[in-house]
Parts: C-alpha cells; sequence; structure tokens
C-alpha cells in the first residue's frame, strides 16, 4: 500500500471519529537564499524500527556472547607471559583464601577450593575484564553460611553442600537471564554509598565473626548474629581463649608487617618496586606455609589431640563432583533469601571491575559480565562448587601483578588444580587460628576510611548520612536487611529529587570575554568571535552562585524564562507548573481588573480588598500583564501524557487570567523529536487562532544557517547586523511599539528583519532554516524565543489589541 493511499484511508477513518488530524502549516517561501525545513513527526512505525535489532545486530549480539573471539587471535609471547606471571601469583593466594571462606560458608575447606577452581576456569570464556578473578569472596561466603544454617533450622534433613550447590545454580540461572536480556544496567541503580555501607558493614561482621577463631575461644555463643553481639560475646568470653591466640595473633602481624614493610621498601627504593610488591602479595601463601611447619613440627604425632585446631582431612581430587541436588523443598526453603544473595553476587562484581576497567583504560559491559558470573555458578556445583563472584583483594593484586587478557584464570585454575591433587596432605596442619588471621586481613581492606567518608560528606552530604546508616543497620541487624535499607533508601532519595525537582526564572546578562586584564575587541578577538558581547541567562534567584554584584534584567515586562533543571515528567510535572504559576501570579496582574470588581464575581479563595481600600489596585497596576512562557527544555529528552496534560491545564489556567488575551507558549532548546510531537498533539509549537491578530502582520522568527557551511563564517555574517541578529541577542535599542511593527511588518519569510535581508542576500552560500517552519514556536535557543515572543508583544507589558 502505498504512502497515498494510506494517507487518505487514514484521514478518513479519523474524520469517522471525530478526530482532526489537520494541522496549520505556516510553510515559508523559498527566496532570497533561504531555503525552508519541515520536519515530519516521528511516526510508531518508525519507533519499531529504531527498537528492533537489525540482522547484524543480532549478529553481533551472539558474536559478543563470546569476547574472547574478539582478543584471541591476537594473542602473544609477551602477554602470555604477562598472564603466567598473573596466573601464579593469584593462584598463590586463593588456595589459603578459598579454604578460609569456605569455612565462612559453614562447608569443608575443598569446597572454596572446587568454588576457585571452577570460577576461574569459566569466566575467561565470557569476560571483558582482564583484571577481575571469580572465586569464594568473604562476603557471599558469611551469606551463604547464613542461609546454610536458616535452611537447616527448617529442613535439617538437607546438608549444607547440598543447599549452597542449589543456592548457587539457581543465582547463577538468574544473573544469566538477566545478561541474555542485557539488563546490566540495573546495577546503575545501587549506588556508591550503598555499596560502600554493604561492603564496610560486611567487613566489619565477618571480623567480629572470625575474632573466636583467631583466639580459639572455647566459650559455646553464635559468630553468626549481629556485629555488636560477637563484639560484646568475644570481649565476655576473652578469658576462654587457648593456644590458638598464638598461632592467630602472630599470623595476623606477620601479615600487615609484612606489607608495610613492603610498601615503605618500595618507597625507599622505587627502582626495586616490582620485587617489593611481589612479595607483598606472596605474603599470605608464605604466612600460611610458615604456621603450617610449626603446626606440623608440634603435631606431628599428635593427629588424634593437636595442640590447637587445625584444618584437619582435606579429601585428593573432586570427591564431592555430581549433579547437584535441586528440588522444589529446596528452592523453597531459600526463597527468601534469593533477592540478597543475588544482589551480593552481582554488586562487589560490577563495582570492582568497573573500578579496575577506568584504571586500566578499558570498559566492561556489566550484561556480559552478568552472563560469566551466571555460567560460572551455573557449572561451578557440578563439581561441587558454591556461590562464587569477584574478589576484590585477588582483582587487586592480578591487576597490580601485570596481567595481559583474562586467559591468566587458566592459569590460575593450573595451579589450584595442582593444589587439590598434591598438597591436601599437607593442608590437614594449617591452624583455623592462621587461616582467621587471613580473613581478618583480607577483608580489613574493604573497610571505608574516614577520610572517603568525609569525602562523601563535602560532595553530597545526604550519601554520608546513607553511608553511616547503613553501616549502623548491618552492625545491629544482618548484612542482608542493611542492604535493602541502603538501597531503598538511596532510590527513595533519587524519586525525592526527581519529584521535588524546581525550575529556575533567567533573567538576562550581557557578557564579554576578557583575555588577561582586557575585553575582546575587533583588535584582538579572533577571527569569528562575535564582538560587543553576547547574551547569557542566569537564574534570577541567583541560585548558581554567580556575582550578586551583577544585575541580571528581566527579559521583558510580562514574558517569562523557566528553566527545568531536572526533566520533565509525572513525578514532578505538578511541582514545577505550580511553582511557575505561584511566580507568574505574584509578578503579574490581570489584564481586565474590572472583571471581579463585584465581590460576587470574585473566586473564594482571591475575595479581594477590602472596601474603600485602593492599595492593592494601585500595587497592580504597577505589575505588568502576562505575555509570554518560553520555557527552557534542555534537560527534557521524553514527555509521557501527565505532564503534557499538565502544561495543557496550566495553558488553560494562564490564559483565563490573561483573558481577554492568550498566553503565547515558547520552547527553547527542544531536543527530542517525539517530545516535539507531543506538545505538537497538545496544540504547542504554533500559535492558536485566538493569538493570529488578521490586522497585524505577523511573521515568526527562525534561525538560519549556511548550507554545507562554516559555523564561524554564519556567526562573522551575523554578528555584523548591528545588534539585531535573532541569534546573538536583543535589539540594543530599547523596543517600542514602533520599533517592533517595523521590524515585523518589513520581515521576509525567514523571519529577519529587511535589515537581515539584505546581508542574507550578500552570501554566495544558500541559507537554511534550522528549525521546522511548521512548529514557529520550537525554538533553537533562548535569544531566539525571546525574540519571537518580543514580535507579538509591545513594552507596555500588554498583547496587541
Amino acid at each position: 500500500m502505498s504512502d497515498g493511499i494510506r494517507t487518505k484511508v487514514g484521514n478518513s477513518l479519523a474524520k469517522v471519529l471525530g478526530i482532526d488530524v489537520q494541522e496549520k502549516n505556516y510553510y515559508l517561501a523559498e527566496g532570497d537564499g533561504v531555503h525552508t525545513y519541515v520536519d515530519p513527526d516521528p511516526t510508531t512505525g518508525e519507533w519499531i524500527r529504531e527498537h528492533t535489532p537489525t540482522w547484524k545486530q543480532v549478529g553481533a549480539y551472539f558474536y559478543n556472547i563470546f569476547p574472547f573471539i574478539h582478543w584471541i587471535g591476537y594473542y602473544n609471547v609477551q602477554w602470555l607471559i604477562g598472564d603466567l606471571v598473573a596466573g601464579i601469583t593469584v593462584g598463590a593466594v586463593v588456595v589459603p583464601q578459598s579454604m578460609a571462606y569456605a569455612e565462612l560458608a559453614k562447608l569443608d575447606p575443598e569446597y572454596g577450593l572446587y568454588s576457585s577452581f571452577m570460577g576461574v576456569l569459566i569466566y575467561w570464556f565470557f569476560a571483558t575484564s582482564k583484571d577481575i578473578t571469580i572465586g569464594p569472596v568473604a562476603v557471599m561466603s558469611t551469606l551463604v553460611g547464613n542461609i546454610v544454617i536458616k535452611t537447616q533450622e527448617q529442613h535439617p534433613e538437607l546438608d549444607a553442600p547440598v543447599i549452597a550447590s542449589a543456592l548457587a545454580i539457581i543465582c547463577g540461572a538468574i544473573v544469566t537471564g538477566l545478561g541474555f536480556l542485557r539488563l546490566g544496567f540495573i546495577v546503575d541503580f545501587i549506588p556508591l554509598p550503598a555499596i560502600t555501607a554493604f561492603m564496610t558493614g560486611s567487613a566489619l561482621s565477618i571480623i567480629a565473626g572470625q575474632v573466636k577463631s583467631l583466639l580459639g575461644e572455647t566459650a559455646d555463643f553464635s559468630t553468626r548474629g549481629a556485629t555488636y553481639e560477637m563484639i560484646i560475646n568475644s570481649l565476655k568470653y576473652l578469658p576462654t581463649a587457648k593456644m590458638d591466640a598464638a598461632m592467630g595473633l602472630t599470623a595476623l602481624a606477620m601479615l600487615y608487617a609484612i606489607r608495610s614493610a613492603c610498601n615503605f621498601a618500595a618507597r625507599r627504593h622505587p627502582q626495586k618496586a616490582k620485587l617489593f610488591f611481589f612479595i607483598s602479595t606472596l605474603r599470605t601463601a608464605f604466612v600460611i606455609l610458615f604456621y603450617t611447619m610449626i603446626s606440623a613440627a608440634v603435631n606431628l604425632h599428635r593427629r588424634d589431640d593437636p595442640a590447637f585446631k587445625v584444618l584437619g582431612t582435606v579429601p585428593r581430587g573432586f570427591k564431592h563432583a555430581g549433579a547437584p541436588q535441586l528440588t522444589k523443598e529446596i528452592i523453597q526453603s531459600f526463597a527468601s533469601e534469593l533477592p540478597a544473595a543475588t544482589i551480593v553476587l552481582l554488586i562487589e562484581h560490577i563495582a570492582i571491575s568497573k573500578s579496575f576497567g577506568r584504571v586500566n583504560n578499558y570498559t566492561i559491559d556489566p550484561s556480559q559480565e552478568f552472563i560469566a558470573i551466571g555460567i560460572s555458578n551455573l557449572l561451578g556445583p557440578f563439581l561441587g562448587g558454591y556461590p562464587a563472584t569477584g574478589s576484590f583483594s585477588r582483582t587487586a593484586i592480578k591487576a597490580k601483578a601485570g596481567v595481559r587478557t583474562p586467559l591468566a584464570g587458566v592459569i590460575t585454575a593450573v595451579v589450584v588444580l595442582l593444589a587439590i591433587y598434591a598438597l591436601p596432605a599437607l593442608f590437614w596442619y594449617i591452624p583455623k587460628s592462621s587461616l582467621a588471621g587471613v580473613i581478618i586481613h583480607a577483608v580489613g581492606d574493604l573497610i571505608t576510611p574516614p577520610s572517603v567518608t568525609y569525602q562523601f560528606w563535602r560532595v553530597s552530604p545526604i550519601d554520608a548520612i546513607i553511608f553511616l546508616a547503613g553501616v549502623i543497620i548491618i552492625t545491629f541487624t544482618t548484612i542482608e536487611i542493611g542492604i535493602y535499607c541502603t538501597i531503598c533508601v538511596s532510590l527513595a532519595v533519587l524519586l525525592f529529587r526527581l519529584a521535588k525537582a524546581r525550575g529556575q526564572f533567567l533573567g538576562q546578562v550581557n557578557v564579554h570575554s576578557v583575555v588577561g586584564d582586557h575585553v575582546l575587541d575587533e583588535a584582538t578577538a579572533p577571527q569569528g568571535q562575535a564582538i560587543g558581547g553576547r547574551t547569557a541567562y542566569l537564574p534570577t534567584s541567583r541560585s548558581d552562585g554567580s556575582n550578586p554584584n551583577v544585575k541580571i534584567q528581566q527579559p521583558a515586562p510580562g514574558i517569562f524564562i523557566y528553566r527545568l533543571s531536572e526533566g520533565l515528567n509525572y513525578p514532578n510535572a505538578n511541582h514545577y507548573t505550580d511553582y511557575l504559576v505561584d511566580y507568574i501570579f505574584k509578578n503579574t496582574r490581570k489584564a481586565d481588573l474590572d472583571a471581579d470588581l463585584n465581590p460576587g464575581d470574585r473566586p473564594w479563595n482571591d475575595p479581594g480588598p477590602r472596601a474603600g481600600d485602593s492599595t492593592d489596585r494601585e500595587s497592580l497596576l504597577t505589575r505588568p500583564t502576562l505575555q509570554a512562557i518560553i520555557l527552557d527544555c534542555a534537560s527534557v529528552n521524553n514527555l509521557d501524557v501527565t505532564c503534557v496534560q499538565t502544561l495543557v491545564d496550566v495553558r488553560n489556567q494562564l490564559d483565563r487570567y490573561a483573558a481577554p488575551h492568550r498566553v503565547q507558549w515558547h520552547f527553547a532548546h527542544l531536543n527530542n523529536r517525539w517530545a516535539k510531537r507531543s506538545l505538537a498533539a497538545a496544540g504547542f509549537g504554533q500559535p492558536t487562532s485566538q493569538l493570529m491578530d488578521p490586522n497585524r502582520k505577523w511573521k515568526p522568527i527562525f534561525s538560519v544557517a549556511e548550507m554545507h557551511g562554516d559555523a564561524s563564517a554564519v556567526r562573522s555574517k551575523l554578528d555584523s547586523l548591528d545588534g539585531k541578529d535573532v541569534e546573538t541577542g536583543l535589539q540594543k535599542e530599547p523596543f517600542t511599539k514602533d520599533s517592533e511593527s517595523k521590524s515585523v511588518d518589513e520581515s521576509i519569510s525567514t523571519g529577519v528583519t529587511s535589515g537581515d535581508k539584505t546581508q542574507l542576500r550578500k552570501g554566495s552560500a544558500s541559507k537554511v532554516i534550522i528549525e521546522n517552519v511548521n512548529r514557529p514556536f520550537f525554538h533553537v535557543d533562548l535569544t531566539t524565543a525571546l525574540e519571537s515572543a518580543l514580535s507579538y508583544s509591545d513594552s507596555k507589558g500588554s498583547p496587541p489589541s
């Protein structure tokens, strides 16, 4: 069906349904070197085409699911050396850490090794980050341990590994689905204060829970409650500490001592900084090996009665490999914990990967990272793994070790595999208190220092309060409640700011550019630079912090410029317009003051002055009448039905207020075609029939530019119009009715003055109109909008009669 037939059918159907689809046209005749321009409204079909992927995009979608294809063909020996060093270094760290974190998850140590192996082995296929390391982490392991305990209270027949593996599969499926749907942007709704509060509060909770193992306290108290309770109990039962304290405290002190010594040595000897970095990185492996040797010497002949708690038997190989058990009852047992587990699985990983991506000059794809995390957790349980995500400490080590590609994860997997098969006999002697020291040392870096909190306060006090409140909530309740509270409060603050957005009324200031200690003039200005100053628009409330000694002038009597600062949508539409109407009522008067002289004709909320009191009427006479409203829509990208209807209601309200005249509505910086279509459908963008006075030769004002020309050339030509240009400012002479009539009556079809017409004819290149000629009240900038409003108003603040 051709376009013409579709148009005829559509018009006929609209006529039957009583829909007016006709729009008044203001087509301008092409002449004097000026070409008109008409932009057709966007259509529903166009919207569908824009949002329907092409075959090329579909192919790119599947191609991007395996990012390693993009770079594996360029792999070289130099990359291999970097990956080998980083992979082996991280492997030496991940082995003791993963066994320690498994204890947090209420699992045997080998499950941590299984999770580490599967995480680093699978992740590189789908990774968009070369630095991140997937595996067990302290926070996720603690959450898994809490879920295991709660589930076993209701279902004691379920073993901890069964619950953990089922949780990994369900969380992995959820995250993978989000990734394939390309919903990675949802993590952007979790702000930095919520993430830092979660990490700090979780770190404090983990440290408090590890003190019992660090000191070897024999008292029976829970290490899974609120942080403050664990701290109190640890101090209360301090006398029950055993020999484990010596192995734990000295191991913790040694870890910090080695790191401090290496940092100090690196500062003193920068040329050997790389060496000291690797020594510092391997401190965890060294400390565990050192204390394992001590334990082996002490407990070699005391395996039945060790002098302190040891890790115990770790089976060689993948003894727990197999299909995980997944039933409806198991899923229902931890269903209420799935939101918190999914959030924890994502936020730490995405936050870390984004951070290291910015540091190392590359960009991650959050949706693709979802797929990588999800598939790692989907396949991990088949070898005995439990939920794993990105590790902050191991990622930092990997980045500093000089990793070149995600393939370094395979090297780490080989190291873990060797540990699983070659070192289980040695693992038996590892002191549990030393592992507790490793955990405390690792999570200590997650605590936000006071300097960052102070920076939060300087940037946004409300964000600092959210951060501190989140830490306090986690300290006195649980990690899950803290996560929910900080995210909900942050979203509530966002919605409050959006709903309570307040516009700004703007005034004019003539500004000049200054070089050194003098103002630019014709002798010093660069070629094409505007001479004689330019017009800037500043808030009349001075809320922008501009110099209070600068005088901001009202654009014209009865004409108001209103800037929408936060976009326009249904939550804030009424707040915007209420402030607009209230300000206009306070600074203008009705066009017909005698209309409500009879007290019975006045509205109940405006009873008027007392009998014999003429003060109010005299003060009103000094105010202008309302002529035009100019909306600065630079921040407006989309409009919904609610906000458009709100504008229509306000237009009707102000038309009644300005009766018998009508108020002009001009829109500047409206850059979205769908927003223009929305406003045009409500009758904006064109003068109404009441505004179009047949006795006046009013013409709209448009902005023109060189067709395929240079912007500086256009500006230099238009700047020479002796202050009459619609683009660079108002006329320098006072605007009077005579000057207005002259400028309007002598205007050509483009809306520029006769002086402009002569100048336009001088140009060799053709001129084109920037805006749609059918919508003369949609303007490219505020200056053109103000000139257009002035062209239909007089200097006394009243519309022409």
